[in-house]
């Protein structure tokens, strides 16, 4: 049996063969004599039109075959150079496989992106939700084949701890029900992980160069566009590293997997420049050959923004994290990706480097035109008495990270590393503005179907 995908690929190859194919009814156009449908099998983004005439046997049968439905076709490719199509097939049989219900809710037309979150397990057959998905799996190739050749040993981090990595409090509690959780199945109080990052950097301390590529989870009552209670983090570690070979790595990293999406992804991405976000593909571009990110301080950030003039909805302050509407301004103003490193130690996580001035810490967010931050990394805090202070300071029980300071008192040095949220990855890429579309199930506070 051939593939959509082959045909195109090979249509020249196949002019005037037979082929056979199978796939998924988009759209039967029956009129008198003859018929079009629009077929698609999961291959590659494009459909390709299948054209049947009354000399078929089953021809009344066929022009009953709904939407959704799956079928097999046997017939010759015909080129049609002065069509819309470069090429169709002309059936000489075609078999129903399966049928589709009238009540099919995927029609061939424009639904709304609200009503197929309610059909989460069909809207891959729409043309928005199949190059959504086919470009997170390329990019999550992408992900994997820069770091394998780099050299990265790719980790496998645990999905149940008992450690609340980031030190926020927003974590899932897993039980079996027992009130007392000394007695519960683990006999502790143990949580689904929010961040990777403290295990992998255990790994960076035998193997340099290390990745993890997972799912995470965060108890966060929060509905907004870009926030979602499971999602998945890439996160690197790299020993005798600084913040300066973090932040290269995360501009390395972020330029591939442009590359690699514009290249292998060339149909989605055409649609998604046409139908979703209009200048897309030139937005990306500029990214990929920006010579370099521009980089500038947590206190330049503030400068800049405070000289702007403008009556930002939150005020910018020295000692706070950035809104939404600052990074916009910021990325709007370079007209570029930028990095702002060196922030204030009060918002930031424990683990951090402490800098010379004890007021900051050697941490960097990177912040993209159209997305905000997309990237957050750290160089670590390898000297132990500064990290045992820093868990005191912030009354962190270090018995139940003692594991993770051990890793300072054997043979420990300087290292770096990041978190890139994969979804919002993906947002930045596509166009699509809410992180419950580039997900197959999205889970969020009072959401859990399917």
């Amino acid at each position: 049996m051939n593939t959509i995908e082959e045909i195109y690929r090979k249509s020249e190859e196949f002019q005037n063969r037979e082929v056979l194919i199978a796939g998924w009814v988009r759209n039967n156009r029956d009129q008198k004599e003859f018929g079009f449908i629009d077929l698609n099998d999961g291959t590659c983004f494009s459909s390709i039109q299948v054209v049947y005439d009354s000399s078929i046997e089953n021809f009344k049968d066929i022009q009953k075959y709904r939407n959704g439905s799956s079928v097999e076709v046997k017939g010759e490719l015909v080129l049609t150079p002065s069509a819309k199509q470069p090429f169709e097939i002309k059936a000489k049989e075609i078999t129903l496989l399966g049928d589709s219900g009238e009540d099919y809710p995927i029609q061939p037309k424009r639904h709304s992106r609200e009503f197929l979150r309610e059909k989460l397990h069909l809207r891959a057959r729409t043309n928005l939700f199949n190059a959504i998905f086919r470009l997170r799996s390329e990019a999550a190739y992408a992900i994997h084949t820069f770091f394998h050749s780099r050299g990265f040993i790719y980790v496998h981090t645990p999905i149940i701890t008992s450690n609340d990595g980031e030190g926020a409090g927003e974590l899932f509690n897993i039980t079996t029900a027992s009130p007392n959780p000394e007695t519960d199945f683990f006999g502790k109080k143990v949580y689904l992980t929010v961040t990777g990052q403290l295990h992998v950097e255990a790994f960076a301390m035998a193997y340099r160069n290390v990745y993890t590529f997972g799912p995470t989870f965060r108890a966060e009552n929060s509905n907004t566009t870009v926030h979602a209670s499971e999602f998945w983090m890439i996160e690197p570690e790299i020993a005798f590293a600084d913040l300066t070979d973090e932040m290269n790595l995360a501009e390395d990293l972020l330029k591939y997997v442009i590359d690699y999406v514009l290249k292998n992804c060339s149909e989605e991405m055409k649609f998604f420049d046409a139908f979703v976000e209009k200048g897309l593909i030139d937005k990306l571009t500029l990214v990929l050959n920006s010579k370099e990110f521009k980089r500038i301080t947590h206190k330049e950030a503030i400068d800049l923004l405070l000289a702007s003039g403008i009556n930002f909805e939150n005020a910018p302050g020295y000692k706070k994290d950035l809104a939404t509407e600052h990074e916009k301004y910021l990325t709007s103003y370079f007209k570029s990706p930028v990095f702002v490193y060196d922030w204030p130690k009060d918002i930031k996580a424990f683990y951090m480097r402490m800098n010379d001035d004890n007021e900051t810490v050697a941490a960097s967010d990177l912040l993209v035109p159209g997305s905000g931050e997309i990237v957050g990394g750290s160089q670590r805090e390898e000297r132990l008495d500064l990290l045992l202070k820093r868990m005191s300071d912030l009354h962190m029980n270090e018995k139940t990270l003692d594991w993770y300071v051990d890793l300072r008192r054997y043979g420990g040095c300087k290292h770096s590393g990041f978190g890139l949220g994969f979804e919002r990855l993906l947002m930045y890429l596509s166009g699509v503005d809410n992180i419950r579309d580039v997900e197959a199930y999205p889970r969020n506070p009072n959401n859990c179907d399917f």
